[in-house]
């Protein structure tokens, strides 16, 4: 009966529920055999996180650590390079503008590369194209060349959603959010050394050397890429069980524990490629495979998002991704093109005592520094009252520290208030990271998060414009008035999200996402 049963969901295309009861089937059978069957998320809960969880660590984070210096640098180049070539404040804008289209090209290609050929080749493609193009750009003869390369870099770092989502999969359910917000502490630190450097380097030098200097980090991640691992849960989502849990054995090795004895099942859907082995545990589910493997093609991930099930998900992320864009980048170039044009426009002279330059580097410093208490708020938050209700604190306390800014304030209150500001920003942007991954299966987890962060960065090109075209035009409150704008309309998007992630576990198929709520 429980045979008809199958082949009746089967052939209704209910691969996901026939492949549940043959699952169960086979494990009762195992048990029988007293050989036992672990999932992924079991394994990786037998072999917790430790000494090489930290080292993937360190590699994602040194993937964001150079993102990050890449983004910073914008508030420091448009300014020299404008006085230099004596540009237009549209084409001043234009140089953070390209960045920022060529991140949401790359987000969306990086993505969809990941999930169909693995993690690895997403941000090597990535890293090398960061790498080259930024150290390239530091000898552009002209502007248009500076600003074809700088697209180039955006291009690149595009990459940083698949360094986050490959993290995200070596990491146990109990405790990922802590240990996410502790991976995006390399982009604050990456913001801060970025900051430093330029205070130390543009007097001295130029901005040349800042550009050159800057894409050091992405080399590294070149350096040390032979030493990267694939992530476990992408090879069983191709069916690829056996080097799986080789990279479960490695894993246990090098954190010392011991691996629990059994063999590793995978209950999401499997979707082979030519290098994929049959699955080990799933003998009757050769048909459903060719099925599966006849509809995939290198879009269908792209197209899933907008599937019935995750079609209302995939829209508000993008609104929660613009709005988190908008927000933080604003306030950065918020921070510099205050410190610039607050002593054109008003009576008011910043930082009195101070050459103007050197006041853009240390407000640009200061401001930096309020990551590092947004981060601590934002992992106390995550896991204790949940991704969703954490965004909308952050926004809200965001949105005041901004309200007072409509009206003049002197240099050290506006300092002040862009300080708590950006504590809020990156706490909430940093959820939100947390966030895009963890809600969507496996099979779309990079291209959904790629996808998001994409449509995220018309924030960021938009933005200039609010954040440079409106102060220079001595018209902050506008400026102010559209940021709280944004504000707003994402903290009531954030109550519209179907379920929240805390405490669950990775999912695997369309259809768990669906059921989570």
């Amino acid at each position: 009966m429980l045979v008809v049963i199958v082949c009746f969901w089967i052939l209704r295309g209910e691969a996901h529920t026939g492949r549940r009861i043959i699952d169960f089937l086979y494990v009762n059978e195992r048990m029988e055999d007293h050989s036992l069957v672990y999932t992924l998320d079991e394994k990786l809960g037998a072999v917790r996180f430790g000494t090489f969880q930290c080292l993937v660590l360190v590699y994602a984070g040194l993937g964001w650590f150079a993102e990050a210096m890449e983004i910073m640098i914008l508030s420091f180049v448009g300014p020299v390079v404008k006085s230099e070539w004596g540009l237009s404040l549209n084409e001043e804008s234009l140089i953070t503008t390209v960045v920022f289209a060529g991140v949401m090209i790359g987000s969306y290609s990086w993505g969809l590369l990941s999930d169909n050929y693995g993690r690895r080749k997403g941000f090597l493609f990535a890293s090398l194209i960061t790498s080259v193009a930024g150290l390239l750009s530091a000898f552009s003869p002209s502007y248009r060349t500076l600003v074809a390369l700088r697209f180039l870099v955006g291009i690149g770092l595009g990459g940083g959603s698949v360094f986050l989502s490959w993290f995200l999969e070596f990491v146990p359910a109990h405790n990922r959010g802590m240990w996410t917000v502790v991976f995006t502490t390399f982009w604050t630190f990456g913001t801060i050394f970025e900051a430093s450097l330029a205070w130390i380097v543009m007097p001295r030098l130029n901005w040349r050397w800042l550009l050159a200097l800057s894409s050091v980090p992405s080399f590294a991640l070149l350096l040390f890429y032979g030493f990267v691992p694939e992530s476990p849960r992408y090879l069983c989502m191709k069916g690829q069980i056996a080097d799986a849990n080789q990279i479960l054995e490695t894993i246990a090795v090098v954190n010392k524990v011991e691996l629990p004895p059994g063999k590793l099942v995978f209950y999401g859907n499997v979707i082979e490629d030519e290098e994929s082995v049959p699955l080990e545990g799933s003998p009757l589910l050769s048909s459903t495979r060719k099925r599966i493997m006849k509809c995939n093609s290198f879009f269908s991930s792209f197209f899933m998002l907008f599937s019935r099930k995750l079609i209302w998900t995939t829209l508000l992320l993008w609104i929660l991704f613009f709005g988190s864009t908008f927000t933080y980048y604003g306030i950065i170039l918020l921070t510099s093109e205050l410190s610039i044009e607050q002593s054109k426009c008003r009576s008011i002279i910043l930082h009195e005592g101070k050459s103007q330059d050197n006041s853009i580097y240390i407000d640009a410093f200061i401001t930096s520094l309020a990551e590092l208490p947004g981060l601590l708020l934002s992992a106390v938050l995550v896991d204790r009252v949940g991704r969703k209700i954490s965004m909308a604190i952050m926004f809200v306390l965001a949105f005041v520290f901004l309200l007072p800014l409509l009206l003049h304030q002197s240099s050290v209150v506006t300092t002040g208030l862009l300080f708590g500001a950006r504590m809020c920003a990156i706490g909430s942007f940093t959820v939100a990271c947390i966030y895009a991954p963890e809600i969507y299966p496996t099979s779309v987890r990079a291209t959904g998060a790629g996808v998001a962060s994409s449509f995220g960065r018309i924030g960021g090109m938009v933005c200039p414009l609010v954040a440079i075209s409106l102060i220079s035009g001595c018209e902050e409150m506008t400026a102010i008035i559209v940021f709280e704008i944004v504000i707003a309309i994402t903290v009531v998007c954030i109550f519209f999200f179907p379920f929240d992630t805390m405490g669950k576990e990775l999912i695997d198929d369309v259809d768990i996402s669906n059921s989570s709520n």
